[in-house]
């Protein structure tokens, strides 16, 4: 049985294959044509399906650029209920416009959140509309807009190039893909991350001369936070709490906290899900901790004790992806 369903998997994904191979081919020699913009444009994106660390990326982008820029982040708004073009409002949720958009539209109030399949059309809706900077998020496979600087996120623990094709694996389209990047960045690098760990993966990833790699970590803040207070992840130790988690991955999250010395329940949810009453009842009296994607759809349940931990992204070493991006978009 084990063996069908890998000459199954490596069928299909050879089908996969050819189909996104002539898809890029057809951009490469013009076939299909890409369009490029005066405005900076940059598209933050991944091999794989999900769990890469974009949204913290995106955040630490817009914590830079919104300081002498007017920032836009376009996405196309993954399971939202909702069709075209739609510039966040304070009418909009998760529901209108999506989880991450949400999220960056309730937590950076000085930059512009728009969603649109069509991201031509959403970028030139944007540049109308006064935004001088513009990030695509989730946008590595969209050939149709040329982006000024292209970065390619891969997670430590599952670097794209030890990963296969979907169905088999996990990628979108083939390795080869990476070329198209100006900078690679790996998230997710461990606390013990080394010189030789870093070595390993440059060796492995072949870089072009164009090209830049850059290593990164997630780091938790120290605080927990609900709606109207905040408590020190200290104050818990040796307590027992709920994790409720809707993420492609939660070992690194459960790994925190329990080094941190909490006692973790944990609440295991598909990504992106969407919480209905029935999910939450099973929920114990214990503090409920969450992520901050999932507390923008939690928090209209009114439950009691319920924080969120908030991530960002630390670039490790000296290098320096911020100087980089600017001297390219000039």
């Amino acid at each position: 049985m084990k063996l069908l369903k890998k000459i199954i998997y490596w069928k299909l994904s050879l089908q996969f294959y050819l189909v996104t191979f002539l898809r890029n081919k057809f951009y490469d020699f013009g076939v299909f044509k890409s369009y490029s913009f005066e405005t900076p444009v940059i598209s933050v994106g991944n091999l794989s399906v999900g769990g890469t660390g974009k949204t913290p990326f995106v955040e630490f982008l817009i914590r830079h650029f919104s300081k002498n820029y007017k920032v836009a982040v376009l996405s196309r708004g993954y399971k939202r209920k909702s069709k075209g073009f739609i510039l966040a409002s304070d009418s909009d949720d998760s529901n209108s416009i999506g989880d991450e958009p949400f999220q960056y539209y309730s937590k950076f109030k000085n930059i512009r959140v728009a969603v649109d399949k069509k991201r031509k059309r959403g970028i030139k809706k944007l540049i109308k509309a006064g935004v001088n900077m513009i990030i695509l998020d989730d946008a590595f496979q969209h050939r149709k807009v040329d982006p000024k600087y292209s970065i390619l996120l891969t997670d430590y623990s599952n670097l794209y190039f030890n990963d296969y094709l979907l169905p088999r694996g996990n990628l979108r389209e083939s390795k080869s893909g990476y070329r198209r990047a100006d900078a690679i960045v790996i998230t997710k690098c461990p606390e013990n991350f080394s010189e030789t760990d870093k070595k390993n993966i440059m060796d492995r990833i072949n870089l072009n001369s164009n090209q830049q790699i850059f290593f990164s970590k997630i780091k938790y803040s120290d605080n927990l936070f609900s709606a109207d207070s905040s408590i020190k992840i200290s104050e818990l130790f040796n307590k027992r709490v709920n994790l409720v988690t809707g993420i492609v991955n939660s070992a690194v999250l459960i790994k925190y906290l329990e080094n941190k010395g909490l006692i973790i329940n944990h609440f295991r949810f598909a990504d992106h899900h969407d919480y209905k009453e029935k999910d939450i009842v099973n929920f114990s009296s214990e503090i409920i901790i969450t992520t901050e994607k999932d507390y923008t759809k939690l928090r209209k349940f009114e439950i009691k004790d319920l924080y969120y931990l908030p991530i960002s992204m630390e670039i490790l070493g000296n290098e320096n992806i911020l100087k980089h991006i600017e001297h390219k978009i000039g």
